[in-house]
This record gives C-alpha cells, sequence and structure tokens, in this order.
C-alpha cells in the first residue's frame, strides 16, 4: 500500500524564535489578589492558568484552574449553624434560606497561596525548536517570556506552537 500525496504533507513551523511564537503582553495577576479573583478571570476570559506577577512586573509564578479547584475542595468552610438561632439565615435582601443551606465564610486567600512558584521561561531570542524542547522536556502547557530586565513580555502555550505550523510548499 502506497501513501497518498495527502498523507505524505509535511508540516513546518512558521516560527524562528520565541518572539515569534509568543501572545505578547499576556494578562497576569497579582500575588496579592484574592483567589476569587483569579476565579472570575479564567471564567470571563476563558483561561486555564495566568503568570502571577510581583510588585514590579516580574513573573513568580502560575496559578491554575486546577490549582483554584484543589483550593476549594480542601478549604470551603461555613458559619456554624446553632440551634439558638431567632430566625433562620437569609440573604442580605432579607429573604430567608431554606432549610438545609449554608453561608460561605468569606475567603481570604491570596493567590500566592495556591500558586505553582515556578516560572518556566525563555527568552525573546531563543530559537523556537529550543522552546519546544523546553516545554516537551518539563511536561508543561506553557512557558513564559521574559525581557532583559526580568519583566515578563508574553506566553508561549502549546496551542500558540500550533498555530504556527503550516503545510510546507
Amino acid at each position: 500500500m502506497t501513501a497518498t500525496a495527502e498523507e505524505t504533507r509535511r508540516i513546518t513551523l512558521a516560527a524562528r524564535t520565541a518572539a515569534d511564537l509568543m501572545t505578547p503582553n499576556p494578562v497576569s495577576i497579582s500575588a496579592d489578589a484574592p483567589v476569587k479573583e483569579a476565579a472570575v478571570l479564567f471564567a470571563d476570559r476563558g483561561f486555564s492558568a495566568a503568570p502571577v506577577i510581583d510588585a514590579a512586573g516580574r513573573p513568580i509564578g502560575v496559578v491554575s484552574q486546577a490549582d483554584i479547584v484543589v483550593h476549594d475542595r480542601e478549604s470551603v468552610e461555613y458559619v456554624p449553624v446553632t440551634k439558638e438561632v431567632e430566625r433562620p439565615p437569609a440573604t442580605a435582601d432579607g429573604e430567608a434560606l431554606p432549610r438545609g443551606f449554608q453561608v460561605e465564610k468569606v475567603d481570604r486567600t491570596r493567590v500566592r497561596d495556591i500558586m505553582t512558584p515556578a516560572v518556566f521561561s525563555v527568552g525573546p531570542h531563543t530559537p523556537a525548536m529550543k522552546v519546544i524542547e523546553q516545554m516537551l522536556g518539563l511536561q508543561v502547557h506553557r512557558v513564559f517570556v521574559i525581557g532583559k530586565d526580568g519583566v515578563l513580555v508574553g506566553v508561549i502555550s502549546a496551542f500558540d506552537i500550533l498555530r504556527r505550523l503550516r503545510e510546507r510548499d
């Protein structure tokens, strides 16, 4: 059985450097932001993770949806219900909560408390193939691109790499 022309076409990577691969100016989150803010960011923007930055804009870690799920599973606390309550718990509008409902305590946990404190990074001029080799070797879905001053300038995800694959002429 011989392969058809369709089956033997090759693809190439239309990028030479990390700067060619990266999504510039990535959305990041402050290490001091509440975890709930990260959850809202992921839900609203459709992200699965974001770099965590310090006050100078330098990446110090990454927080993911999985980090938030694990945190919520392990730390949700409820206001205790006591028998001496004169009235059943109510919403801010005064609506009584049905039996069995509980009031969740406000979670004051910060992103820095649940993030992964590791930053896998490359420089803008790192060859594209080195970026791919690093991601495969580290088994990570994304690496950050850091400028000379240590500030975050971009992110490269596996999707960014796939987006730059082209059929070879």
